[in-house]
């Protein structure tokens, strides 16, 4: 019962930190950690309230990082909150997510939808971290789409016509920035990337030769035979193995059950085994 990858409102969750602990608490998670993306504003009150829970709390965040043309995440786990060269990073890409979102609603202006960049951060709980989740839900409430599947097919996907291409955090900068932290690098849902056995070959090498410590080889509601396929390439790549609900809301199918990831394949060597210690006075035999 541990779950190293979930969001609250901080950044696209619908639960307030304090929330996402309770629900894990009361889901039987015994070691959680917040990991909302690229912000660390929740973990204080997260922290506070495993702490009346007696839950082992683990500091956590999810990094966009652009690799070879694709979006990748990155989630950092174990690390120090206050470390200048993470906020650093974390700010940058905030800042370049807001910038995203004004090129966005600039082409949606020239389609005769005005008013997406504020409509967007205002949807958002935290303004900060308005993504184009948010677009796509000001353009169903608009009445300009009817879901979200079709906001990306009809705008917002890759190569439609609103589209606008980002470079996030390098994959150098991020594992960088989270080791000056003193922090462990884990690849999330590595299977959803659609990547030929070469990428992730090249992916999972040069992840490894920069500093990075694990990947998530169950994620959300991946199946057991993934999972299997990515302990195995674990294994093979001499990387940790690591676990996460990708937890955002209730009802929500793509993600799993807050606080209840299967235990890992036999053959893992689990991240929490290197953990220091100092989210939660965690032992390494913990």
């Amino acid at each position: 019962m541990i779950d190293l990858h979930c969001h609250s409102n901080i950044s696209d969750g619908a639960l307030s930190p304090a929330e996402v602990v309770r629900l894990a608490h009361a889901n039987g998670c015994t070691m959680l950690s917040l990991t909302d993306h690229d912000h660390t504003g929740g973990l204080a009150a997260a922290r506070a309230e495993a702490d009346k829970l007696g839950l082992r709390f683990i500091n956590g965040v999810e990094i966009s990082v652009t690799w070879r043309g694709r979006t990748i995440h990155v989630v950092g786990l174990d690390f120090d909150e206050r470390c200048d060269t993470l906020q650093n990073l974390l700010a940058q890409v905030r800042q370049g997510r807001l910038k995203r979102l004004a090129a966005i609603a600039e082409k949606l202006e020239k389609k005769g939808i005005t008013g997406a960049y504020e409509g967007s951060l205002a949807l958002a709980a935290n303004p900060e971290m308005a993504s184009r989740t948010h677009i796509a839900e000001f353009l169903i409430n608009g009445g300009h789409v009817r879901n979200k599947q079709q906001a990306f097919t009809k705008y917002l996907g890759e190569g439609k016509p609103c589209a606008v291409k980002h470079e996030w955090a390098t994959l150098a900068d991020c594992v960088a920035a989270v080791k000056a932290a003193g922090g462990l690098s884990v690849i999330a849902h590595p299977m959803r990337y659609s990547l030929s056995a070469t990428a992730k070959r090249n992916l999972f090498e040069e992840f490894k030769s920069l500093g990075g410590s694990g990947i998530e080889v169950h994620s959300g509601s991946c199946s057991r035979n993934d999972s299997l396929n990515y302990a195995l390439l674990a294994e093979r790549y001499g990387l940790s193995a690591s676990c996460g609900s990708d937890f955002h809301r209730q009802g929500d199918f793509s993600g799993g059950t807050l606080g209840a990831c299967p235990p890992l394949p036999d053959n893992c060597r689990a991240v929490w085994k290197e953990f220091r210690g100092t989210s939660r006075g965690l032992s390494a035999d913990s």
